[in-house]
């Protein structure tokens, strides 16, 4: 499937991306061999594979869920940038108009 220059454009536009007119060429090429590449698996006969989620065997390596002895206050708050009473002090990130 060939991809033209105004598709480039437009798939650009939709996401906001402003590309010279090198790039425009280029990804035109590139978008072009990945539709084409997909038609070809598309035409691949699949009904004999059964559907899979993952080629390689489903396992977790977890580590033991084990308690430790957690941060004192004062290491906690240590390297905060700003304390008050023993907790964080954050700048607001709303503004309520009832104040």
């Amino acid at each position: 499937m060939k991809i033209d220059r105004d598709t480039v454009i437009h798939i650009a536009e939709l996401a906001r991306l402003q590309l010279t007119d090198e790039e425009i060429e280029l990804y035109a090429g590139q978008l072009s061999q990945v539709l084409s590449y997909a038609a070809e698996l598309q035409a691949l006969d699949t009904e004999a594979i059964p559907p899979t989620a993952s080629v390689l065997p489903l396992s977790n390596v977890l580590r033991p869920d084990e308690p430790s002895p957690g941060l004192s206050r004062d290491e906690v708050l240590a390297n905060a940038p700003r304390v008050a009473d023993y907790q964080f002090v954050v700048d607001a990130i709303l503004d309520s108009p009832s104040r």
